[in-house]
């Protein structure tokens, strides 16, 4: 087998790994690139081959950042399957959709200001041919991609449906056995289950996107999202929350479920401001067989986990320009995680100027995005392509981070390590992956390299010949 890193390598979005396998072709991930606008424009539009030598797409999870620009992949001339558990696949459905109507309508809003016109990076019909191509293949079920390699997904307990992929290759006495963990979710995340250990393997793909750190306790997860609320509450302000439609909104959306129920929380008015994460919300309730302990609880009490009285859902584009002109306090749960496209950004440009409100940022915030910004404290940003200065306190609560950290990831590879030739860092800024790198060589005494983009390597057999 024969390995070349693509995309993800040195940075921690834009997921896409090329593997050449017995004459064929394949890409684990097909993701977008998130960052500064021009950079990202210039990466995503441009693939380093052609998109019709491509035989099969293998995807971790549905997360835009790994399945983002599928739609060019087919626009440019793929046209074989793409493979994914069924919760992703469901998902999948309605995300590349939304991703469409977000890119059709923010090249128009642009466009509009601007009197340039601005071309999306693909379009509604792209993402609708996209999807049929989708295969669903459930975990545990051994695939034959060719004639001799197959795949084989376990649970990655990051988001719904997401996946660590076990590939195997076995021709002419020889295998090779690799593992590519797309995103490694953490123990005890609410709704869906924890990672499952994989079996031992040559090589592994490994995220390394909080490679060099760990994570705030869990114990304060609760009590700090109850203290953002209250104080933002009793300054009179709102309390803005830029999350992925994908796991993070219904992690939030239970928590505040449970604040409520608990009275830890005013009476106050609840959104989820984005028709993606309705459809979203949906698919989970469609695939409880992905619950975890929590969620199952909530089902036993005969509660909806995703919808109390104080919740509302907001799908349509006029609803959601209302919110901007209520009084009094609220919250609003809105993607884009990072701040770079959607319906959140109206709400930032409304609200960030108000020192009464809070701007809660829930997860991982990408080089160059506007959340990162935010993050580092900077006092004036742009929004739209207009500046704004940032007067509305910053919180974060990085205890929800669907991402293991250092010592998760060390644990949950332990399992795959007997006979682990080498580790591929990827999916992590390169201080986060150097920490890594550190860490591996001293727990286990294995190899561990942050690849480049563009760089490949042939993976090795073992010979099984007698």
């Amino acid at each position: 087998m024969k390995l070349t890193f693509y995309g993800a390598a040195g940075t921690v979005t834009g997921s896409m790994h090329h593997l050449e396998s017995d004459g064929k072709r394949y890409l684990l991930d097909c993701g977008m690139y998130q960052g500064r606008r021009k950079d990202a424009e210039m990466q995503n539009r441009t693939f380093p081959f052609h998109p019709a030598s491509i035989d099969a797409v293998l995807i971790s999870h549905a997360h835009i950042d790994h399945t983002g620009i599928l739609p060019l992949l087919v626009k440019g001339g793929f046209s074989g399957p793409i493979y994914a558990t069924p919760a992703t696949a469901d998902l999948c459905s309605w995300m590349l959709r939304d991703c469409a109507h977000i890119m059709e309508s923010d090249a128009a809003f642009v466009s509009k200001r601007s009197h340039h016109h601005v071309q999306p990076l693909f379009t509604m019909a792209d993402a609708e041919k996209t999807l049929p191509l989708f295969h669903p293949v459930d975990y545990h079920q051994p695939f034959q991609l060719n004639s001799s390699l197959t795949f084989e997904s376990y649970d990655a307990g990051h988001i719904l449906g997401s996946s660590c992929i076990l590939l195997r290759e076995a021709k002419n006495g020889d295998q090779v056995s690799l593992i590519f963990s797309g995103d490694v979710g953490r123990p005890g995340l609410p709704i869906i289950r924890d990672p499952e250990p994989l079996p031992p393997a040559d090589y592994l793909i490994m995220e390394s996107t909080y490679g060099d750190r760990l994570h705030e306790q869990e114990g304060s997860l609760t009590d700090n999202l109850a203290d953002v609320v209250n104080r933002t509450v009793s300054r009179g302000g709102r309390v803005i929350v830029p999350s992925f439609a994908v796991g993070r909104t219904q992690q939030i959306v239970l928590l505040l479920h449970e604040l409520a129920n608990h009275k830890r929380i005013p009476s106050l008015p609840i959104f989820v401001d984005s028709p993606l994460a309705v459809n979203v919300t949906k698919v989970f309730r469609d695939h409880p067989e992905c619950y975890g302990e929590s969620v199952r609880q909530f089902l036993h009490n005969g509660e909806d986990p995703f919808g109390f009285s104080r919740l509302q859902y907001v799908r349509e584009a006029a609803d959601s320009k209302k919110l901007n002109s209520l009084e009094g306090p609220f919250i609003v749960i809105s993607p884009s995680g990072m701040c770079e496209v959607g319906r959140v950004l109206h709400h930032l440009r409304h609200n960030i100027e108000d020192p009464r409100s809070t701007v809660l940022i829930t997860g991982y915030q990408a080089e160059n995005t506007l959340g990162r910004k935010l993050i580092e404290g900077m006092k004036e940003v742009r929004i739209f392509g207009e500046p704004a200065e940032v007067k509305a306190e910053i919180a974060s609560l990085q205890a929800l981070s669907g991402h293991a950290d250092r010592d998760e990831l060390l644990t949950w590879m332990k399992t795959i390590t007997p006979g682990l030739k080498r580790v591929f860092l990827v999916h992590g800024e390169p201080e986060q992956a150097t920490g890594l790198v550190s860490s591996i060589r001293k727990t286990y005494g294995i190899e561990a390299v942050m690849p480049h983009r563009c760089q490949s390597y042939e993976l090795q057999a073992r010979v099984n010949r007698v």
